[in-house]
């Protein structure tokens, strides 16, 4: 009974259903766990040899063994993947295990059922353009599985075409119903992955910073209202450490209080002076400091404004994450300091780089004056040979002296220790900053793009009557990394994005390819701001523009009015609803042949086939056999068994020739004619 039942699932039918699963599990790859992929392996390859015939299909024993070994394999690993990935990793072997047992169409209606979910669950973490594309023709393979075992003789192309007819009928759709249905939030967190490229660390050692330049990964891009300020003025903040142990910089305790309690302060001074106002869409990082120009604020929600002049979101991101801030450059962060802070931002290892301490003490005996102390640091760092390098000599415990007295070569990370250390010692509160600084402008788009090789390290001092004031050593060694940017700086430096030969600054070396590169990066950024960035007031914004006051009731009859034009047009283009005065030709040859058929006193009867008009026609004139058959019989296929489209063509050039050859044969008919 099954192998007659297996019938229904035509050869063409199976060639589909192994090519979109293929398709549908090659995005889950990096999400399966090693037993999820042996299952799929081996049902993917047994099915293969069901289709050359080699193997005969599983019994269902089999099948339920494996079902119930799978389902006790994710339990015991779901605590370690999370519960997210156990899900995935279960509809992904019910795939798989359903795929392999297939017996009739309805066991491929739930495989194609089942692989619409896994592609939407291939959305939740990658949702990039050029990746929706991709899951756009899986999901019309998809379909064109069904289509086949529907139209089980027609060919693949044919198949494939009416699929994609399909999939663009159902755009119009998915377009209303994405401008329409509630933003939600999700129902899960999306878990980290452990390979995550996460960008700026909350811990800062001296070569933490140098590993960053490797990657050219895309941190956050930026729009702004107005002109965008100078490449010397784009310090965008993430990060304060202000505590420092001998070998890392590390947050305040208190500040990282605030943030797992995700509370929000009014610890911020009054925006003041004109601002700079922006839009940011930061990339997938998986934690939870954004990025800003000073001072930062911003009307989103879940984002806290900490007192240390940083934006943090409340959730970590994993999914492009839309913004818009106005920083005000004119705004002084703490004109007062408490004694705590004050302490806190004085504080030093005991017994540390004792060269470094003398020199410090040096400079406060020699420069009563703060503002005189720090230029004289900055001067130190100018005129000494030091030196500005992205592979550094390994320093020891003491790693300050070993910079300033011994190596004297380094990058930010390290010049910015090194004044902090300098000028803490000397009695001024300081504390380093970490982010971004600069960007390469998009001309096409008209944007910013922020890399990760582009993070940088500055410090920030308190002074008396000013608050806390930014100061940039690495300008003082080399001043091209602030006014030109990172890549006129290292560009010819072999570790600069070494692990990346077709990044952005290697492309720029032909103009062609860079071009074509920024005009592909415009049109992800506008994915990304109008589509992936559309949010809940963005969709109450474009409904507004549409219908006015929003209520239930308006909503309701957009939906049904937008749905009921798609409708007609689907009817329309399917042939189910014509407008036009000029009926189809095919059709219309028929109808001439009947009325001709009837002033000679054979009358078609309502609701009379074809074939049965055509005996009564050919019982009454035998002499219209030769030519009735023929033309009967390729309008019938014409009509109802849909042929090939090269086949239509072929056919509807003989039927003209069959219309004129039956009509000159009724017209040398002689009388009426009536029916025996």
């Amino acid at each position: 009974m099954a192998d007659s039942k297996s019938e229904n699932i035509g050869r063409q039918s199976l060639l589909w259903l192994l090519l979109v699963n293929l398709s549908v599990l090659a995005p889950l790859y990096d999400k399966m766990t090693p037993w999820s992929m042996a299952i799929c392996a081996i049902c993917l390859l047994w099915r293969v040899g069901i289709f050359v015939g080699k193997v005969a299909k599983p019994p269902r024993y089999l099948v339920t063994t494996l079902a119930i070994a799978s389902a006790v394999t994710l339990a015991l690993v779901t605590a370690q993947i999370g519960l997210l990935n156990g899900l995935i990793n279960l509809l992904i072997l019910g795939y798989a295990l359903k795929y392999i047992e297939m017996r009739d169409r309805r066991d491929v209606r739930a495989v194609v059922l089942v692989g619409f979910f896994l592609i939407a669950v291939t959305l939740i973490e990658r949702q990039s353009l050029w990746f929706t594309l991709q899951l756009t023709l899986v999901a019309t393979i998809n379909i064109c599985v069904l289509v086949s075992l529907y139209l089980n003789a027609s060919s693949i192309r044919r198949t494939a075409k009416l699929g994609a007819k399909l999939m663009l009928q159902s755009l119009p759709l998915a377009i209303v119903l994405f401008m329409v249905l509630p933003r939600l939030p999700p129902l899960w967190l999306v878990p980290n992955p452990k390979n995550a490229t996460t960008g700026l660390s909350d811990e800062l050692a001296f070569g933490d910073i140098g590993k960053l330049t490797r990657s050219s990964a895309l941190a956050y891009r930026v729009t702004f209202d107005n002109r965008r300020p100078a490449n010397s003025q784009l310090y965008w903040r993430a990060l304060v450490l202000d505590h420092y142990d001998g070998k890392t910089w590390t947050q305040d305790p208190q500040i990282k209080t605030l943030q797992r309690q995700r509370v929000k302060t009014n610890a911020r001074p009054n925006p003041e002076g004109t601002p700079v106002n922006y839009e940011v869409i930061a990339e997938p990082s998986y934690q939870n400091w954004l990025f800003g120009l000073d001072l930062a604020y911003t009307n989103t929600r879940d984002i806290l404004e900490l007192p240390d002049g940083r934006l943090y979101a409340k959730a970590p991101l994993s999914q492009k994450y839309q913004y818009r801030v106005s920083s005000y450059p004119e705004a002084k962060l703490d004109r007062r300091l408490s004694p705590e802070l004050r302490q806190r931002n004085l504080q030093l290892p005991k017994e540390s780089n004792p060269r470094s301490r003398a020199l410090g003490l040096k400079l406060k005996h020699k420069y009563p004056a703060p503002e005189s102390r720090l230029n004289a640091i900055m001067t130190l760092f100018n005129q000494a040979p030091f030196f500005y390098t992205l592979e550094p000599p390994r320093v020891g415990p003491q790693q300050i002296d070993d910079f300033l007295f011994e190596n004297r070569a380094g990058f930010c990370a390290h010049y910015a220790s090194a004044m902090v250390f300098l000028a803490r010692q000397s009695g001024l509160p300081a504390r380093m900053v970490t982010g971004y600084q600069g960007g390469e402008w998009n001309q096409a788009g008209g944007y910013l793009s922020v890399y990760q090789y582009m993070a940088h390290a500055w410090v920030e001092v308190w002074l008396e009557g000013k608050g806390w004031t930014r100061f940039d050593p690495t300008a003082m060694i080399a001043p091209e990394r602030v006014e030109a940017g990172f890549d006129a700086l290292f560009s010819p430096e072999q570790s600069y994005l070494i692990n990346n030969p077709f990044s952005s600054l290697r492309l720029r070396q032909y103009p062609l390819l860079n071009n074509l590169r920024m005009s592909l990066a415009s049109i992800d950024y506008y994915w990304s701001k109008w589509v992936l960035g559309f949010d809940e007031d963005r969709q109450t914004q474009l409904l507004k523009e549409l219908l006015g006051e929003i209520n239930a009731t308006k909503v309701a009859i957009f939906v049904i009015a937008s749905f009921s034009v798609i409708a007609l047009f689907i009817a329309y283009s399917v042939g189910l609803l014509r407008f036009s005065r000029h009926p189809d030709p095919v059709v219309a040859g028929f109808e001439q042949i009947c009325t001709m058929l009837a002033k000679r006193g054979l009358p078609r009867a309502q609701g009379e086939s074809v074939d049965a008009y055509q005996n009564r026609v050919l019982t009454a004139a035998p002499a219209l056999s030769e030519p009735m058959r023929r033309y009967t019989t390729n309008y019938m296929t014409l009509k109802y068994r849909v042929p090939s489209t090269r086949a239509s063509k072929q056919l509807k050039r003989q039927l003209k020739q069959d219309l004129r050859r039956l009509r000159i044969a009724i017209l040398k008919l002689k009388g009426p004619l009536e029916a025996s």
